[in-house]
């Protein structure tokens, strides 16, 4: 069966390594993309066919990595930085480490994630897990950037926790639009959901936001992913992790129409009685919840207080920020949300 998929999928793809300009032109590209959904040039097709043994396996030979190319060369070295990040152990992550650093580059490189990239999910989902510890926080969080998307500098009440890519954009390497890469990273993470759910109370609080971050992305199961989010939630006593718990349960509330989140996160901000992290987290939320109505004056003296301000280094933590502004995310977010008519200046 496997043997079978990768026939497959490589067959199809022979035109895929083509320059843009040339197969643009050519014949067989009339009515992309529109005419390839659903086929096996259509990356959601192609991870959605691998098969679980393969995943589990990390039966690397199984995937048409050479197919599809990324930032910096061919998709072919894909599974020897993935194999050398799972063979990275407590006390010795050095290699591992470097792995890791190349598929950032490779898959996610300025914010932008490549068709390989989904391919990557499910191996990295399970290194993760049974990877060296150091670097699972990380490694979580490529996963959801392949599966979210360009974040860089924009920290809007409609941009903050968007999720799905404009379908025009397109990857000029391997001509799949960008939106069906991440509804591929998307579909791979909630067909594993079952690796996530024990990371919630990882003893690493980083571990903790980033699997947070990454259970955001999914596509099904959103009742049971918001309540294990609001469990954690109630029994969470790191600020930056209750930061995260709280824009994910709002980022798939938004996704999913859930007018519900819009209500509590408002009760959140509101109260006074909430630490100053869960209340900053509730007010970007329900900016982003409510994001035709104006923030409230009680909202606006939150969010500009300089005691919130104090608290920008801290929150930068919280895996939403640092695609929005390197060093200043939270400062940023709260700029755009409340003065989007003003250029913002670092």
């Amino acid at each position: 069966m496997t043997e079978e998929f990768t026939d497959r999928v490589v067959g199809e793809w022979r035109i895929a390594a083509m320059p843009e300009d040339q197969a643009m032109d050519d014949d067989r590209w009339s009515g992309w993309p529109d005419a390839w959904a659903g086929t096996d040039v259509d990356m959601r097709t192609v991870v959605s066919a691998i098969p679980r043994e393969v995943k589990d396996g990390f039966e690397y030979d199984e995937i048409p990595w050479q197919r599809f190319p990324h930032f910096y060369g061919s998709g072919e070295e894909i599974p020897g930085f993935l194999a050398t990040l799972a063979s990275g152990d407590a006390e010795d992550t050095e290699a591992a480490d470097k792995a890791l650093l190349r598929l950032w580059d490779g898959l996610q490189h300025q914010g932008s994630t490549i068709a390989v990239g989904a391919l990557a999910v499910p191996f990295l989902l399970r290194i993760a897990v049974a990877g060296s510890p150091g670097l699972r926080a990380a490694t979580l969080r490529l996963v959801a950037e392949i599966g979210r998307c360009q974040h860089h500098g924009d920290g809007s009440r409609e941009g903050l926790l968007a999720v799905a890519e404009d379908p025009s954009m397109t990857e000029g390497t391997t001509m799949c639009p960008v939106d069906w890469t991440i509804q591929a990273a998307r579909h791979a993470v909630t067909v594993d959901l079952h690796l996530l759910f024990p990371l919630l109370p990882d003893p690493d609080p980083d571990v903790r936001s980033a699997t947070a971050f990454v259970l955001a992305v999914a596509t099904g199961e959103t009742p049971r992913i918001a309540s294990a989010l609001r469990r954690r939630l109630a029994v969470e006593d790191d600020p930056v992790v209750q930061v995260s718990l709280i824009l994910a349960i709002a980022q798939l509330a938004r996704e999913h129409g859930d007018e519900h989140a819009r209500v509590w996160a408002r009760e959140v901000w509101s109260d006074p009685d909430r630490s100053p992290e869960m209340r900053i987290g509730a007010g970007l939320a329900w900016l982003c919840l409510a994001d035709d109505d104006p923030a409230p004056d009680e909202l606006h003296a939150l969010l500009t207080d300089p005691s919130t301000d104090r608290l920008s280094d801290l929150l930068q933590r919280v895996p939403w920020l640092p695609p929005v502004d390197s060093h200043s995310g939270l400062r940023r977010c709260i700029h755009e949300m409340l003065r989007p008519d003003i250029p913002w200046s670092a």
